[in-house]
């Protein structure tokens, strides 16, 4: 752990100073920084990496700076600043005062867990619970001097509803603002504005050719007369303007037609005595390069160039048109969405770019953001959920104060970085924070309503995206939302491959179980040979320790469970790879078996939409994998992470293809054989041959071949993928 540290923090080091941005540097700078407390805070002691306690003697309810990884810096992030009011204070009669107007108010924002402990406490106090609130502020007294325990003032109470945002109108406005033009659009901008000065500093030097303009014949060969022949009365005159005119130009390419037409007037105030002959040339060839390109001073061909080039000019830039959008965010609330993207993007024709990123902080329904494609994947999807389960969780208080601050007590532990953990333990969870387990004798169960908030979700999330699996954040909000709906949902993450320890929690069981039995006979169990629901009552782990458990309690592990995940991804070990490579293997396996999560969704999905919308998720999955493909990877790594991400997505089609009729599954598979010949992905062609021969009725040899040649497609290898060496 500590070699991929020090990696980042080389990485960041050298962007640091290499880098082109300043901006990037300074991001870099800083980041760069966070790494180094990393290091320094393993190599000192002072951080345990893979704990979910990694900082020593600071509890796990603190919310940590966590960098890329789930590495923990030592920093707590609720750190009071200095010169705010003292935590103390708010235990006072005026302090709870104040903080009872500021919940009845709603004008404030959680930002972080802790802004919720000290308001709780006034809550509990004005309520009569006297005792929950002693016992809280007894927790917290150790850190009443260090963390900050009150929430910052908002100009607004945050809105009520089912919509949601990805950002704040504020960050959305702060993003825009800024916006700055690129020194490549700045410079090509400084040159169109120089246009008409370049045209005149032409004239000037064709005004001194004797005969026709020069001009390149198609060999490249100068034709036509020489310039420094003859000299207007009035040309001295007009150098001397122009000059004047031209004193404000940014430099121009030493080489540059203009540069050197430039040098040269400056040296000929009223004939070319100065001049060399064939200096003389180069100004012969500058006017034939311009003339021939452009056309002559006034000539109807650079006349038409000059009128694009200064509409071009003219033109907004996007950096304007940026902060133009951003003044139109200037009448919302900057802590919550917008209602509408129109008003603000309305009149000129806005970039996409810059309209995407407004789009970002639309509050509307999650299906709606999905439709449009401004949530467009899992983890965003799982990153908005919070703005919908927290107030779902709320509602059971009826004190419509104390459900706002619950609700944003939710959301802001949600933002909190999840961190790296080893030998099986667990994520903080929400009910670890005192002042929230100070909450729950008194919040009434939300069953129904979150039952179907957990169906809604489930159901969006496998339509919206098939063909990719649910990413652990996500997986976590699924699982809140099923312990509260109190349907036992055995919902598994997924492991990281180089931290894999070779164990599986009581879970994964439970969910290959799940899997086995809602599966029988499907297309799926065929496919992959899942074993029957008696194998796994035959293997049953020892039941976990009565709910709920300590936050330092170790689950039960599934031995047998991961046993057959290594004796099955011996079909994937084709001969050497990486340690990381053979636990890919295992850990594909363990996603096989349990379906990760398709099957334990069943529990909650209506069985009958689910076929309705089968054909079509397998096709869209299907459909993606082909693009997947056809899409050159830029190296070996991404090549392997390609294959990975597309038998995952395989994975997902055959599971929706199983709740398909025998003729759609059929059809299905012509159709993704249209689509693999049409991409020309002939390497691919084993795989179909291998679904289609199971989709028939035939079944896989134990080495996942069949005799006319197909292949079962798994991500992971521990040496050589077939698809890659075919």
């Amino acid at each position: 752990m500590g070699g991929y540290a020090f990696g980042r923090f080389r990485r960041a080091l050298r962007m640091a100073v290499e880098h082109d941005d300043p901006a990037v540097r300074e991001r870099s700078l800083a980041k760069a920084g966070r790494w180094h407390a990393v290091l320094d805070g393993m190599a000192r002691g002072r951080l345990r990496i893979g704990s979910r306690t990694p900082v020593a003697d600071v509890p796990a309810w603190a919310t940590l700076e966590v960098v890329h990884g789930g590495f923990a810096t030592g920093r707590l992030l609720a750190e009071r600043p200095a010169g705010e009011q003292p935590n103390r204070w708010y235990l006072g009669d005026e302090g709870q005062a104040e903080l009872l107007a500021l919940l009845e108010s709603g004008r404030y924002r959680v930002e972080l867990p802790e802004d919720a402990a000290l308001p709780t406490v006034a809550w509990l106090l004005a309520h009569g619970h006297h005792e929950a609130a002693l016992d809280l502020v007894a927790e917290l007294w150790p850190w009443l001097d260090r963390l900050r325990f009150t929430p910052p003032p908002a100009a607004t109470a945050p809105p009520d509803g089912t919509a949601v945002h990805l950002e704040s109108a504020g960050a959305v406005q702060a993003a825009l603002r800024s916006r700055r033009v690129p020194p490549q659009i700045d410079a090509m901008r400084a040159t169109l504005a120089a246009a008409p000065l370049d045209d005149r500093l032409v004239e000037l030097w064709c005004d001194t050719v004797e005969g026709p303009l020069p001009e390149l014949d198609g060999d490249g060969v100068v034709r036509g007369g020489w310039p420094c022949r003859r000299w207007p009365d009035d040309w001295a005159e007009r150098r001397a303007g122009w000059l004047a005119d031209a004193a404000a130009l940014p430099p121009r390419h030493p080489k540059s037609n203009a540069a050197r037409l430039r040098a040269a007037l400056e040296r000929c105030p009223d004939d070319s005595s100065s001049l060399t002959g064939r200096e003389v040339g180069w100004i012969r060839r500058a006017l034939a390069n311009t003339v021939t390109a452009h056309g002559a001073p006034g000539s109807p061909r650079r006349a038409a160039l000059r009128a694009v080039q200064a509409d071009v000019a003219a033109r907004p830039t996007h950096a304007a048109i940026a902060h133009v959008l951003a003044d139109r965010l200037e009448p919302y609330p900057a802590d919550d969405g917008v209602p509408s993207v129109d008003t603000v993007t309305e009149g000129r024709p806005v970039p996409r770019g810059l309209a995407a990123k407004v789009e970002r902080a639309w509050a509307a329904p999650a299906e709606t953001l999905v439709d449009r494609g401004i949530i467009g994947s899992g983890d965003v999807l799982a990153g908005v959920l919070p703005q919908l389960t927290g107030p779902l969780l709320a509602a059971g208080f009826d004190d419509p104060a104390l459900r706002r601050l619950y609700a944003q007590t939710y959301a802001a532990f949600r933002r909190r970085r999840g961190l790296l953990l080893l030998n099986l333990e667990h994520q903080v969870r929400f009910e670890e924070l005192p002042w929230v387990s100070a909450l729950a004798p008194l919040r009434a169960p939300v069953t129904e309503a979150a039952r179907a908030t957990l169906r809604r979700t489930a159901l969006l999330a496998l339509t919206a995206f098939p063909q990719a699996i649910l990413p652990n954040p996500l997986v976590r909000e699924l699982s809140a939302l099923a312990a509260h709906a109190d349907v036992r949902l055995p919902l598994v993450e997924e492991v990281a491959a180089d931290i894999f320890m070779g164990t599986f929690a009581r879970k994964w069981h439970d969910a290959a179980a799940l899997a086995s039995t809602e599966l029988a006979g499907t297309l799926y169990a065929r496919y992959y040979d899942l074993p029957d629901a008696a194998f796994w009552r035959a293997h049953e782990p020892p039941p976990d320790p009565p709910e709920p458990p300590g936050p330092d309690a170790r689950p039960v592990t599934a031995d047998a469970f991961a046993a057959l995940c290594a004796e099955r991804a011996a079909e994937a070990r084709t001969g050497g790879g990486s340690h990381v490579a053979a636990n890919g293997t295992v850990i594909e396996q363990s996603q096989i078996l349990t379906t990760h999560n398709l099957a334990a969704l069943l529990r909650v999905l209506d069985p009958h939409a689910l076929r309705g919308a089968a054909p079509d998720l397998t096709g869209r999955a299907f459909a993606w994998l082909v693009r997947r493909l056809a899409r050159p990877a830029p190296g070996h790594h991404a090549a392997l992470i390609t294959v990975k991400n597309v038998a995952y997505a395989w994975r997902q089609a055959i599971f929706f293809a199983s709740f398909c009729d025998a003729a759609e599954q059929r059809a299905a598979v012509g159709r993704l054989r249209t689509l693999v010949d049409a991409a020309g992905l002939t390497r691919f062609a084993p795989a179909v041959d291998g679904l289609a021969h199971v989709v028939d009725g035939g079944r896989f040899g134990a080495d996942g071949t069949t005799t006319g040649g197909g292949r079962r497609l798994l991500g992971w290898a521990a040496g050589p993928h077939w698809y890659l060496t075919g």
